[in-house]
């Protein structure tokens, strides 16, 4: 197998736990060839998707500078690979919507992971909203007033985000009695000039937020994410800890619900992030969590993954 990873630079990965180095390395361990690229090293030749991609060498390490060795890039059409994973990280910017129309390009000629109009068309954040059964209450607005009377609707404390955001970045609990509630308002939506989601606040998040890891719809694990002390968020980045979990009826329930839906927008390899039992975000650019399942687990869910991406490789 030949697989391209479009990510960012390879200096930047946090390898500890990084989920495309996870896949690299098991790729690595069963002799496939691995190459990377960055978006900025895609193009187009007539109708033919293309890119110059480097011969890259994965090695188990804790720095970059030791875990790759790069050969001479080269010119290469997308359908030369078995797969290609866009992988690089948010924002989904100018930038990223451009690269997803080459992307557009590719498809038909390799198996893309995840397929570019599913990238586009799925907000990350607002996608889930078409399971209301599964999600806590939410609204989308510009409006300061119609959030305050939210959170009052909502037993005064709220949740809220960027509709654009992520790795937790922007995310506030806003609850009665906090002298900065209407500060905090205000900035999320950008005194009017940008939309914020706001959920009702779950209880449960003080105990983490669960991350299922999804390969063509089944669950291959989950990681419970735990905020660290006085901190409303548990991102690992941010601090978060990592916690064993085990995928009960619940979430059975919301995967049986959303993998349709998942498979219909040709995303393959995803992150469901569920609190108390709600469906909070559906991450599809570049879900993590693999390497902090497999620790916990002693699973080899980069080699689950890789086998998922073999066999619809092989069915196309």
């Amino acid at each position: 197998m030949r697989l391209l990873f479009i990510l960012d630079p390879l200096d930047r990965l946090a390898l500890a736990g990084d989920s495309s180095y996870a896949l690299m390395l098991e790729a690595a361990a069963r002799g496939w060839a691995i190459w990377t690229c960055q978006i900025e090293d895609l193009g187009l030749v007539g109708d033919d998707a293309v890119c110059d991609a480097v011969p890259t060498t994965v090695m188990s390490a804790a720095r970059p500078s030791e875990a790759f060795r790069l050969g001479p890039a080269s010119p290469h059409r997308l359908a030369e690979f078995d797969v290609v994973l866009m992988r690089k990280d948010p924002p989904v910017d100018v930038s990223y919507l451009h690269a997803t129309w080459i992307l557009d390009h590719a498809r038909g000629k390799t198996l893309l992971v995840n397929d570019p109009r599913g990238l586009r068309e799925l907000n990350e954040h607002l996608a889930v909203l078409q399971f209301p059964q599964l999600t806590p209450p939410t609204i989308v607005t510009r409006s300061a007033a119609r959030l305050r009377a939210f959170q009052a609707e909502q037993g005064g404390a709220i949740v809220v985000k960027p509709v654009d955001g992520y790795g937790g970045l922007g995310i506030f609990v806003v609850r009665d009695g906090d002298p900065n509630a209407s500060s905090i308002i205000e900035t999320s939506i950008g005194a009017g000039s940008r939309w914020t989601l706001a959920q009702r606040y779950l209880p449960e998040a003080i105990d983490g937020d669960k991350r299922i890891i999804l390969a063509d719809g089944e669950p291959v694990g989950a990681v419970l994410r735990v905020p660290a002390e006085a901190e409303a968020r548990g991102n690992l980045h941010v601090g978060g800890r990592a916690v064993k979990a085990t995928i009960d009826a619940r979430d059975r329930e919301i995967i049986a619900t959303v993998a349709p839906f998942l498979r219909e927008h040709g995303q393959i390899l995803v992150g469901l992030d569920v609190i108390g039992g709600m469906l909070t975000e559906l991450n599809i650019t570049s879900p993590t969590g693999v390497r902090h399942v497999s620790e916990l687990d002693g699973t080899n869910v980069a080699g689950q993954i890789l086998d998922c991406f073999a066999r619809l490789a092989r069915a196309r």
